[in-house]
């Protein structure tokens, strides 16, 4: 264990990736934080305006981002600036992907359903880099034996094929498993071969004409929902803090 550890974790070339992650979370947390005692009025803590604009984090960590992200490019990746240029990073995609609902929807979505993407952009970017960080590839570049990789063409037909495996899962609707079987290929041949979700892509193309088929997907589909939405909430709600309810609207008797 301690042998994996400073192989895959302390060793220097990783350095700058582990300092970026810790900063990463620990901004998400400590924000998260912040804009919850400001939501509940306690604290210290406050909007920032000026002239009367409400100045997001989200603007803040553009600049960080773009400064750590250029700063690492010229910098040494075994040095000092390497180190400091990855923690201003991580600090500023902290603050940009907690705020990552406001800008998919153009809209001050922070305390409501359509803000807890934000959450889920958050959570599965510090998954993603956790694995890379363990010493996982993309589309299975780790497993290939020195042999293999010196084989071009093997090499390259087996990051295609991983590659096809996560695009046909993404096709079916099943986006989080495309994502993370980028990096653990076995992940995503699960996805691949399984049932595509009714809305997906996939489905529109290929279960057009087979209606067993789109029912068989719409059933297993809103059992994997109703099973998984309850505990995927109250995460969410842990997390990042429970959303707004939705404001009642009223028939319209015109």
């Amino acid at each position: 264990m301690g042998h994996w550890w400073v192989r895959n974790i302390v060793e220097p070339g990783k350095l700058p990736l582990l300092l970026a992650l810790t900063s990463f979370v620990l901004t998400f947390v400590v924000t998260r934080v912040i804009t919850r005692l400001i939501r509940a009025g306690k604290g210290p803590f406050g909007n920032v305006k000026a002239g009367g604009l409400h100045i997001h984090h989200v603007v803040p960590g553009v600049v960080l981002t773009v400064v750590g992200g250029f700063g690492a490019v010229a910098s040494d990746r075994h040095g000092a600036g390497g180190a400091v240029a990855a923690v201003v990073f991580g600090i500023g995609a902290g603050l940009v992907l907690d705020e990552f609902a406001l800008i998919l929807h153009l809209d001050d979505v922070y305390w409501s359903e359509e803000g807890r993407k934000s959450v889920e952009v958050v959570v599965l970017t510090a998954a993603l880099v956790g694995l890379l960080l363990a010493g996982f590839s993309p589309f299975g570049v780790n497993d290939l034996s020195p042999e293999e990789l010196q084989d071009r063409g093997g090499a390259l037909t087996t990051i295609g094929v991983n590659f096809l495996f996560a695009l046909v899962a993404l096709s079916k609707g099943k986006t989080r498993i495309a994502v993370f079987g980028a990096v653990v290929p076995l992940v995503a041949l699960v996805g691949a071969v399984r049932l595509a979700r009714p809305d997906s892509p996939w489905a529109r193309r290929f279960y057009g004409r087979r209606p067993r088929a789109r029912a068989k997907a719409a059933l297993r589909a809103y059992h994997h929902d109703r099973r998984w939405a309850k505990p995927r909430r109250a995460l969410h709600d842990l997390i990042g803090g429970k959303p707004d309810p939705r404001p009642v609207r009223l028939p319209d008797r015109r």
